[in-house]
């Protein structure tokens, strides 16, 4: 009961912190009021008492001014689909005046999904430290404002919005700054006019939800250089396209034993009242695997983040219309996603891996075979371990067997001691990942 009543505490901080930014345009005449306040508790002190009055006046002034105050505006946002982690992102908002009056003094706040975790998703976190949750107050204070600085995927500044004549629109322009990658849940927006006095705000707040993914971070990659052969696909890309040995008609040929019903040509088995099949051509493609490791014990990890930056990094530098690219990971469970040749495109990758979490309940060894059973198919893999253990490095020496060509990158957060002969991965060190990607 005592830690739910800590999480609402925390919880409701932040709310308190969110309006208390919105309401008050001069949050040091707050901080004056407090100190003459607490000064002025003494009426021995008469100074200090007139002063926390008069300030205490000014401020009831302030809000009963601002009761009369009306906004009556309308906001339409223009969002793009797309941002990305560390490229500030500029949209337009365009505001409307359905008014005879002018309206001036506007301000605009977007408010962004609260991005407090859940109360289970608080206490998975805590129990990964050795005390445990709420035994330790200030690790429990510590880690929700770290999770906060987390989970909070953009900022947005409020901007001040220019005079509106009378039945007239205008045109702003907002900054969003992404921080992480993610789904951002943009819920509406708040409009503050401050009173007379200038002390506070008369706030109007409407829904206006909308969405935009923050795609990871990319960074300067390296050539791909992966000098695989054409592979024979079974089955074929249902929407080949331009590039390679696409499954083209060849002839008509009378029907064998097992031929599939979707090759019966109908049209000539009409003419010839017997069944007639279309011969094509086997496909042949260059499909190369990006293999993403996501295997951690702990609900966030900086490695996985720079992981996943480093694997949308090659995503973008993949010619997708001249070959096929497989994305494979392990999240609730293995999932392989394939783009190129108008099966799906770069972007719906860099989507798929802004929305990656963590595998914390298997291991390495569940990824494994699902490489091996589509290594008949590949003409290349790049590789993006957080680790090096005996398990990746057979999958390693698996493909290379098979004569795969491989690029291998390993995450670490301190140089790695390897025996040269085993050296056969490029290691990325946190804090130059760009550093290690290129070498000077």
């Amino acid at each position: 009961m005592l830690e739910k009543f800590f999480y609402r505490f925390l919880r409701k901080s932040w709310s308190v912190q969110w309006w208390f930014q919105r309401l008050l345009p001069q949050p040091s005449f707050v901080v004056c009021l407090a100190v003459a306040t607490t000064a002025g508790l003494n009426t021995d002190q008469t100074l200090a008492y007139q002063i926390a009055a008069f300030l205490m006046a000014l401020m009831i002034v302030a809000i009963a001014g601002s009761r009369f105050v009306r906004i009556r505006v309308t906001v339409e946002r223009i969002l793009p689909r797309f941002g990305s982690v560390g490229i500030p992102l500029k949209y337009r908002v365009i505001i409307h005046n359905p008014t005879n009056k002018p309206q001036a003094g506007l301000k605009l706040f977007e408010n962004i999904k609260n991005p407090s975790p859940s109360f289970r998703a608080f206490q998975d976190h805590l129990n990964t430290f050795p005390k445990r949750a709420f035994a330790d107050v200030i690790l429990a204070v510590k880690q929700w404002f770290w999770l906060l600085d987390r989970r909070q995927l953009a900022t947005i500044k409020a901007i001040a919005i220019p005079p509106i004549p009378p039945h007239s629109n205008i045109e702003v322009t907002l900054t969003l700054n992404p921080l992480h990658r993610g789904s951002l849940h943009l819920t509406g927006y708040t409009l503050a006019v401050a009173d007379p006095i200038g002390l506070f705000h008369r706030l109007k707040t409407r829904a206006l939800p909308q969405t935009l993914w923050l795609l990871p971070r990319r960074y300067n990659v390296p050539p791909i250089s992966l000098p695989g052969t054409r592979r024979y696909q079974s089955g074929g890309v249902a929407f080949a396209s331009s590039v390679g040995d696409s499954e083209e008609f060849r002839a008509l040929r009378e029907y064998r034993a097992g031929d599939p019903l979707r090759k019966i040509h109908w049209k000539s088995w009409a003419k010839t009242g017997k069944p007639i099949v279309k011969e094509e051509q086997d496909e042949f493609f260059v499909r190369h695997a990006l293999i993403l490791d996501t295997f951690l014990d702990a609900p966030y990890s900086e490695k996985l983040e720079e992981a996943i930056a480093v694997a949308a990094s090659f995503a973008c530098e993949f010619e997708t219309k001249e070959a096929l690219l497989d994305l494979m990971f392990v999240g609730a469970e293995a999932y392989c996603f394939t783009a190129g040749r108008g099966v799906g495109n770069t972007d719906q990758i860099l989507e798929i891996l802004a929305s990656v979490q963590p595998c914390r309940d298997r291991q390495f060894d569940y990824l494994s075979p699902v490489v091996m059973e589509r290594s008949s198919l590949l003409s290349g893999c790049i590789c993006i371990f957080l680790e090096w253990d005996n398990s990746r490095k057979k999958l390693i020496q698996y493909l290379q067997k098979i004569q795969i060509p491989l690029m291998v990158y390993v995450l670490c957060d301190r140089p790695l001691m390897v025996a040269p002969e085993e050296q056969i991965f490029q290691p990325l060190q946190l804090g130059q990942i760009q550093e290690d990607l290129l070498p000077s």
